[in-house]
């Protein structure tokens, strides 16, 4: 297929991979002017239309699930009697490639790293789906370090009571598979927490639990035997981790961790301990932090990122330690003192529909990166064919603000900030212009002001939409 052009619109350059249902490719939008992946269901799938119905499925219940740890569906289409299904392109391996490649993990990069793919499965539960295929090969990591679940080619609803793929029929990877879904029983949120614990133990010893000659004999040894022990191949590994990855693959769903949330705060509640904090971390997510050397296992495709946010904490302590000392000694009327808090009120359309869901706009200041504030597509993108669109944040009295850090799940978009003193007017332009690549720093200059605008004139490359995880101020 490679040179074909899909529906007038995908070129077809390069096959990246291939399985039993379908092959995904890279490809070139032409409309959009990016890369994309490209999943084609096999020629023999074709003309079966339970096949085609899951694929087509697929596409639906992706679409729904919009996370920074989960895979994007942009488009889905046939051509020539072919399905294909539009991704956004992960510019990255799969997290099996890199367990091959670099060896064992270090005990914070397998939590950081767990952490990501459970907060995305957990968002899908939320949503009614259960993956039932969670493996390392599933599971996409970009240049930033970010780890994004995908292929939910055999998901299924929770609540589904009649459908394709009923009790008796045995779906999955036999490497990670749980014994009810091994034995073709009812699989719920309890099946992807067992196969993400098979995952952690092979991140750990670069073995899966359960090796075998063929499906059935690994099937068994899932219903039947107990994990082996990961403190004989990893000292270093604390015994609470290891009890929190045991008790992940318990054999019964109800021994396991009730929820995929459930798992991933006793994941958080490790990392704290391994990094040497006295206290267990609130169950929210968290940029990746610096693993500890170990050997010759560093982990290069985290160690960049990593190392940027190490430095940008510096930054941070010397800003906010500036900024304490300017607020300490301003006169009164000055704008205050203190750490600002910034509330998103909506958004700010004045060249378009006058708005753009703003019901979701809180969600840009509530503490909590993986909810967001998001524009409307973009079908041009990433012009907007308008100025610019933004979001309105409330100081909620007039303030000098000095700088404002923005988080993004899309990044690459443009933007500046601007001020007013009204939540419907913003004269007074107060940053530079600049690119928001997953986290950015805006210095702010002027007056104080009660209202700023993070103003959008464009949007990243790779998007037809700009998502604003979290504003913070100083």
């Amino acid at each position: 297929m490679v040179g074909e052009v899909l529906s007038d619109r995908y070129e077809v350059e390069e096959l990246v991979g291939t399985g039993g249902m379908s092959s995904v490719f890279r490809a070139h939008d032409r409309l959009l002017d990016r890369k994309v992946a490209l999943k084609v269901l096999h020629p023999q799938y074709s003309e079966d239309e339970e096949y085609v119905e899951r694929f087509r499925r697929e596409a639906r219940a992706v679409a729904a699930l919009s996370h920074p740890n989960i895979v994007t569906v942009i488009d889905r289409g046939e051509h020539e009697g072919r399905q294909f299904i539009v991704f956004e392109y992960i510019d990255g391996e799969n997290l099996k490639g890199l367990i091959q490649r670099r060896g064992p993990a270090p005990v914070t990069t397998a939590l950081e790293l767990a952490m990501q793919i459970a907060r995305g499965l957990s968002f899908a539960h939320q949503q009614g789906l259960v993956h039932r295929d969670v493996k390392p090969q599933n599971v996409l990591l970009n240049g930033d370090g970010q780890a994004k679940v995908t292929d939910f080619g055999i998901a299924r609803s929770l609540d589904v009571q009649h459908g394709m793929t009923q009790t008796g029929t045995v779906l999955g990877t036999s490497d990670y598979i749980a014994p009810e879904q091994a034995q073709g029983q009812r699989v719920d949120e309890h099946t992807d927490v067992y196969s993400l614990g098979v995952v952690l133990y092979e991140m750990l010893t670069t073995e899966v639990p359960f090796p075998g000659e063929n499906f059935v004999a690994v099937a068994m040894r899932h219903i039947n035997e107990e994990p082996p022990s990961i403190r004989d191949k990893r000292p270093d590994v604390s015994p609470r981790f290891e009890a929190a990855v045991q008790r992940a693959m318990a054999k019964r769903p109800e021994d396991r961790f009730q929820t995929m949330a459930d798992f991933c705060r006793e994941l958080e509640a490790n990392l704290a301990e391994a990094q040497g904090a006295t206290v267990v971390a609130p169950a929210q997510p968290r940029r990746a932090r610096a693993p500890r050397r170990q050997g010759a296992n560093p982990w290069p495709i985290v160690l960049a990122l990593l190392t940027l946010i190490a430095i940008g904490g510096v930054i941070a302590y010397l800003v906010m330690r500036n900024h304490n000392n300017n607020a300490t000694n301003s006169p009164p009327g000055g704008g205050g003192s203190g750490t600002p808090s910034l509330k998103a009120t909506g958004a700010y359309d004045p060249y378009g529909t006058g708005g753009e869901n703003d019901s979701s706009a809180y969600k840009a200041t509530d503490n909590d990166p993986s909810t967001y504030w998001e524009t409307e597509r973009y079908y041009n993108a990433p012009k907007l064919n308008k100025p610019g669109v933004g979001l309105v944040l409330d100081a909620k009295s007039t303030v000098q603000l000095h700088q404002l850090g923005v988080v993004t799940s899309t990044p690459g978009f443009v933007a500046v900030i601007r001020a007013g003193d009204s939540p419907t007017s913003f004269p007074v332009t107060v940053s530079s212009s600049q690119t928001v690549s997953g986290t950015a720093t805006f210095t702010i200059g002027g007056k104080p002001h009660r209202y700023y605008l993070l103003w959008i004139t464009r949007l990243g490359p790779s998007y037809n939409t700009a998502r604003i995880n979290e504003v913070k101020a100083s």
